[in-house]
Formats: C-alpha cells, sequence, structure tokens
C-alpha cells in the first residue's frame, strides 16, 4: 500500500473522495480533457511525414515553442512536491536560486552555442547531431542513455500522477478491483498512459506542443486559485501570510554557506558547501551544468528547439521559458500560504490527514484541495495537477518515439531521412513512430509500478521519498553524460566516438557510487569495473589492425576511470561524519546517512566521467565542421 492509499482513508473519514468530487468538478476536469484534445489537434494539422510527425514542419511559432517548454519543464512534480518543500519544517525559497541563477545562465548557453550549432545541420535531435560529428555510435549511445533517463525521471511523474487519480476515482477503481482483483494503482497508470498515448498520437509534436501551452495555461490558474483560497480563509489575508511565512524563515532565497557551522557533522569546509543541495555554489555551477544539459541535450526539452521556424525563433523560445520561474515562484508561495494556514488552523487538518502529511509533506495540496477548497474550483485544481503531469508524459513520448526512429529504425532500414528518397518512406516510419509511442508509454508505465515498490520499501524503512528529490535525482544519471557528449562533438578535439562505449557506463555507475555506499553497492561497482575491463581487453585483442597496440595502452585510462569508480563508493564522498569519532553516520538500519537523491553535483560527477574518459579512450576522428 502506498502513502496515497492512506490519504484515501483520509478521505474515508469525511465520506468518499467522489463525494468531495462533485459533478461540477468533473464537468471542469473531462470538460478540460476533451478541449485541450480537440483544440490540439486542430490547431497541429494534418500529419504527412517525419518532418510534420517531429518537428511540426518547422513551422511552429516560437511563443507556442516557449509555452511547451514551460508547460514540460513545470511538470506535476512541480504541482505537488515544490509547496511541499516550502511547507515542512525549515522548508523555504532557496529553491528558487537555482532557476534564477542557473536557469538564466543554461538558458543563455543553450541558446547561442548549442542552438546554432544544431541549425547548421538539419537533425531532429542532438544525437543526430552528434552522430554527425563522432560517428553513428555516439547516436547510438547518447540515444541509449536518454532512453534511460527518460524512463527513470519520467515514470516518476506518472507515478505521482496516478496516486492522485488513485484518491479522486477511489469508488470507481475500487469496483474495478473487486471485478477483476487487478490494484487500484495498475488501473491509475494504465488510465494516465492512455491518455498521454492518445494525445501523442493524434498529431505528434504539433499536438503535444498546442495543447501544452493550452495546459500551462490551466496549471497556472489552478495554482492562483488555490492561493487564493488559502489567502481568503486567513484572517489577516496577504498580509498575514507574508508576516508570519516571514518571521518563519520560509521567504530566505539565497544560501551562500560559506563557514561551517561549530555543530556540523561534515568532515570539512567542503563537506558543509557541497553537501548542502541548495546553495549558490550550486546554483552557478553544478546546475547550470545540469540544466544545460537539460535544455540542450535532452530531447525532452531540445525537440522543440528543432521546430522553431528559424534559429532567431529556436533562440527567443528558449530564453523566454525561463517564466517557468514565476510559476514555481508561485507555487512556493502556496506552499508558504499552506504553512501558514495549518499553523493558524491546526484542527482543520484533522487527525488522520495530520497523519498523512506527517507521513509524507507531499500530500499536503492534494489534501488542502480534498477539504478546503470549494467544489468546482476542487476540480480546477485537479485539472492543473493533470494539466502539468500530462504535458511532461506526452513530450517525452514524442522524445523516446523520435529518438528511437532516427538512432535504432531509419539506420536499420538503411533510411537516410534527409534524402530525396525518404518521403516514399513517410506513410511507413509515421506507422512505427507511432506504434513506438505505444511501447514507450507502456514501459513507462510498468517502470511507474517499479517506482512504487521502491517507495514501498524505502517507506518500510521509515525514510520519506520526495518527489521533487526523487525526480530530479534520476534525470541526473544521464544528464551530464549527454552535455559531455555535445562538448566533445562541438569541441575541435577530432575524437570519435568509440571512448564513449566504455565511458557512458563510466558515467552512469560514477552518480551511482556518489550515491550509494552500502556493501551491495560496492559489489555492483566491482562487477561493473571487471565486465569493462575484461570487454575491453577482449576486443582490443579481436582487433586485426595497427590499432591493437594503442588499444592495449590505453587499458591504463580505463583502469584509471574504474579506480575511481571503486574509491567513490568506497571512500571519496560527502557523507555524515562523527565529528569527535571520526566515524561515518549510520542510520537507523546501519546504512551510511547519505547525500539527498537530488544532489546536484551527480550531474557534474556523471559529464567527468563521460568527457574525461570519452576523450581519453576515444580514437582519431574528422567528422563534420561545427
Amino acid at each position: 500500500m502506498t502513502w496515497i492509499s492512506t490519504l484515501a482513508a483520509t478521505a474515508d473519514t469525511a465520506g468518499s473522495l467522489s463525494s468531495h468530487f462533485t459533478w461540477i468538478d468533473w464537468g471542469v476536469l473531462i470538460g478540460y480533457l476533451v478541449l485541450v484534445s480537440i483544440l490540439g489537434v486542430k490547431l497541429a494539422g494534418k500529419q504527412e511525414s517525419m518532418e510534420d510527425f517531429f518537428r511540426g514542419g518547422g513551422r511552429l511559432p516560437w511563443y507556442a515553442v516557449s509555452g511547451s517548454m514551460i508547460a514540460t519543464i513545470i511538470s506535476a512534480v512541480t504541482f505537488i512536491a515544490v509547496p511541499a518543500r516550502i511547507f515542512r519544517d525549515g522548508g523555504n525559497f532557496t529553491y528558487l536560486q537555482f532557476g534564477i541563477i542557473a536557469g538564466l545562465l543554461s538558458r543563455f548557453f543553450v541558446s547561442f552555442v548549442l542552438i546554432p550549432a544544431y541549425f547548421k545541420h538539419k537533425v531532429y535531435s542532438p544525437y543526430d547531431y552528434m552522430g554527425k560529428k563522432l560517428g553513428e555510435t555516439a547516436r547510438t549511445v547518447t540515444t541509449l542513455l536518454f532512453s534511460l533517463m527518460g524512463l527513470l525521471a519520467q515514470a516518476a511523474r506518472v507515478y505521482l500522477t496516478a496516486i492522485i487519480l488513485e484518491v479522486i476515482l477511489k469508488d470507481q477503481l475500487t469496483v474495478l478491483y473487486d471485478a477483476t482483483g487487478i490494484d487500484s494503482l495498475i488501473w491509475a497508470v494504465g488510465i494516465v498512459g492512455v491518455i498521454a498515448i492518445a494525445w501523442t498520437m493524434l498529431g505528434g509534436i504539433a499536438t503535444v506542443i498546442w495543447t501544452d501551452v493550452m495546459l500551462f495555461l490551466v496549471f497556472v490558474i489552478g495554482g492562483i486559485v488555490a492561493l487564493g483560497v488559502v489567502v481568503d480563509q486567513l484572517p489577516g489575508g496577504f498580509g498575514q501570510l507574508f508576516q508570519d511565512a516571514g518571521e518563519a524563515g520560509k521567504f530566505k532565497l539565497w544560501s551562500i554557506n560559506l563557514s561551517q557551522p561549530e555543530n556540523s557533522q561534515y568532515a570539512s569546509i567542503w563537506g558543509e558547501v557541497f553537501a548542502e543541495p541548495f546553495t549558490i555554489w550550486a546554483a552557478i555551477i553544478a546546475v547550470t551544468f545540469g540544466n544545460i544539459g537539460a535544455y540542450g541535450t535532452d530531447q525532452l526539452l531540445a525537440q522543440r528547439i528543432f521546430c522553431c521556424k528559424n534559429e532567431r525563433h529556436a533562440k527567443l523560445a528558449v530564453m523566454t521559458s525561463w517564466a517557468a520561474e514565476a510559476v514555481a515562484a508561485l507555487m512556493l508561495l502556496v506552499g508558504a500560504g499552506l504553512w501558514v494556514f495549518y499553523q493558524q488552523f491546526p484542527e482543520r487538518l484533522g487527525v488522520d490527514a495530520a497523519a498523512v502529511v506527517a507521513d509524507n509533506a507531499d500530500n499536503i495540496l492534494p489534501v488542502f484541495a480534498l477539504l478546503e477548497v470549494p467544489s468546482g474550483l476542487t476540480g480546477l485544481i485537479i485539472a492543473g495537477v493533470f494539466a502539468a503531469a500530462i504535458s511532461s508524459l506526452t513530450s517525452i513520448l514524442a522524445a523516446l518515439s523520435q529518438t528511437t526512429i532516427s538512432g535504432v529504425y531509419l539506420p536499420l532500414r538503411k533510411i537516410d531521412p534527409d534524402s530525396p528518397d525518404a518521403a516514399k518512406h513517410g506513410k511507413e516510419i509515421l506507422a512505427v513512430s507511432r506504434g513506438l509511442v505505444v511501447f514507450w508509454g507502456i514501459a513507462l508505465c510498468l517502470m511507474a509500478l517499479l517506482i512504487d515498490v521502491y517507495v514501498e520499501r524505502m517507506q518500510a524503512a521509515g525514510k520519506e521519498v520526495p518527489f521533487l528529490d526523487l525526480a530530479l535525482g534520476l534525470a541526473s544519471y544521464v544528464v551530464g553524460a549527454l552535455l559531455a557528449t555535445f562538448l566533445l562533438a562541438w569541441l575541435p578535439l577530432k575524437k570519435n566516438a568509440y571512448g564513449l562505449i566504455w565511458a557512458a557506463p563510466l558515467s552512469v555507475f560514477g552518480v551511482f557510487a556518489s550515491r550509494f555506499h552500502e556493501p551491495w553497492a560496492m559489489n555492483i561497482c566491482l562487477a561493473v569495473v571487471g565486465v569493462l575491463l575484461v570487454t575491453w581487453i577482449i576486443s582490443a585483442a579481436l582487433n586485426r589492425t595497427t590499432r591493437r597496440p594503442k588499444l592495449f595502452a590505453k587499458t591504463v585510462w580505463l583502469a584509471v576511470g574504474c579506480l575511481l569508480l571503486w574509491l567513490i563508493c568506497k571512500h571519496l564522498w560527502f557523507g555524515q561524519i562523527n565529528p569527535e569519532t571520526g566515524a561515518t553516520v549510520l542510520d537507523d538500519l546501519g546504512d551510511p546517512v547519505k547525500l539527498s537523491i537530488s544532489w546536484p553535483w551527480y550531474a557534474v560527477i556523471g559529464g567527468f566521467f563521460a568527457f574525461v574518459f570519452g576523450f581519453l579512450l576515444g580514437e582519431p576522428h574528422k567528422g563534420e565542421s561545427a
């Protein structure tokens, strides 16, 4: 049973959730889904080719692309988890540093470095560009990396949306469970998946972008409504919200963290500075690095760049999408308002609901919407949650389908999308693209169910899993490697992608080793090290060309990378240290107290492994001009 099942029990205390979610709320939710579907398909136009399905014909206006990027950046995780972050004890606005600083710096880099490089070549994804510069192997490796990231990070959003739906449709899903024996969460995941698949298949990326624009408007309105209801019920209105939250330190925005407190549990000032996730240093360096990868090399967002009419419009779309930080600020303000409201009226939360929120603060906005928001407006807020969630899901389905077509299907069929003969394969490619949307939709739903298993195990061990941390953390396994590959392609290093075959797993498991330090994790790292070294040596031995001696010589570099991976897992990490004994601090289960799953420096570590060892292990290659 997930934590949200306890939320369903809260609904039972005041009558079933269906009675709280009235026919007016249902009308708002269903009406918005129908309206968005009709308008999205109409605005997308007819899809006749791969160009239409994956690039919108390269004719979409920059403001629509910008709105779509904002909608995808926000997602249901932001809508639900950001208010919860500030609602928690000690929560404040420092999360916004990431968007204000890193969001702006990374968009400048994407706009004036990546976009010109992409538009110089007619490509459908960053991985096509990397393939042209480094060889086909680069496209294959980066496509696989992106697919892994898409499954991990976006499955968390499927899961979050499904558990909210599980609450709303509690009575109906219970009937389905009694009739079929299939768990209600599985039904909820299936419903979310079907809606996302249907929208994506209707009109490709053009439908995704136009529906995203409308969904963006809905969840902004939902956030404003939630804030308005909170303020309306506070005796002192906005004045009380700002005064009480300000006195509690909720509006703290900047965290420089240059000095080490006397009672610090970290071994050094560096441990203190780097271990804290929300600092200005993390925003300037780590998050900027990760965001460049997310906005410019993650096809989830980068696919929109290729839908713009020209390079100038693409830059406008990327830069104006910085407005997403205003939405994040709105949801942080909602969280501050909820904290003040329940400080003022703790009895309004009730015993059962208080237990739910204590179990996981991510519950707070759904609980508030359920128990406090008037009929009709509840439907609007829930519509906002679904708007944020579905916009991300349709985007990832389009992105995964496109990268699979470009990186796997077209090479296997030996079809050049830039050749005049590609047009005769148009219907075939469209049919396969839609089939891949279904395939990846099912894969995401299955991964969401696996995340449920992970969350249950963590909660059984008494550990809370904030959804914002979960989504950010899962993405960090790959985003650094994607940006590193772009840099290898963009810089005049004249190396091919051979080194990436070995550097990519080093990158992913470098992040893994930075996070986990238990004996089981060390055994996995040892296994990875062994497989890489043995495979490299066998590959070098089987090579019958004059390159064989050079490959054997480079075994030293791979060994260095493997050693570094092992050292990180075994020793080199910013864990909590007992200042008196120097021993690693353990939790109640005997495991090391580790860094947050959303620690921003993970992406930097992954990028370091991919870039350094991708270069050192690579072979000479001219490639195309940048």
